[in-house]
């Protein structure tokens, strides 16, 4: 199979994932972290939203066995909805809306959409590590607004400087 970049890789490895967990990844691209999340759950489910056609096809072909219909939607984050609590994880990989905009309206659908005690994890890997910690510190106070438990991991905290991570927890209410 292709080489999966490490930033998925420990992306999906710092999701910790359940057995029963209904995860939901925005900007899925060409399906290699939903392969590696699928690896990982037996009862629950995975969802990959994708604002490009193209990504989702390759996604679904690259994950054929595992996918069933309608787990690989050609939509993009402010078009989609769900039920409350819907989802124990949400990540992302790379989405720079995030970063580059204070992104209220979908981090707000987000926390509804996440179960309690359930996470959000947002990953970038930069191209410096200057980049890094910008984009570390902007994101982790977006997000502490929407009443999250916030966790950062940058230097140190990750296999490669150039990583980020923003892992939110609903707070127990």
């Amino acid at each position: 199979g292709t080489e999966v970049p490490r930033r998925l890789s420990w992306a999906v490895e710092t999701l910790g994932l359940g057995l029963d967990d209904r995860v939901l990844e925005i900007g899925c691209g060409r399906g290699v972290a939903a392969a590696l999340v699928l690896d990982r759950l037996e009862r629950g489910s995975y969802l990959g939203l994708d604002r490009s056609n193209t990504a989702i096809e390759a996604a679904v072909r690259r994950n054929r066995d595992e996918v069933a219909a309608g787990r690989l939607l050609a939509k993009s984050l402010d078009e989609a909805e769900f039920a409350p609590g819907s989802f124990e994880k949400i990540f992302a990989v790379n989405v720079n809306l995030f970063w580059t905009g204070p992104a209220k309206g979908e981090l707000s659908a987000l926390r509804r959409w996440l179960a309690p005690g359930g996470g959000l994890h947002l990953y970038w890997e930069a191209p410096s590590e200057t980049r890094a910690r910008e984009i570390a510190a902007k994101v982790t106070s977006a997000v502490a607004e929407h009443d999250f438990t916030v966790t950062t991991l940058t230097g140190s905290g990750v296999p490669e400087a150039r990583l980020v991570g923003i892992l939110a927890t609903v707070s127990p209410s």
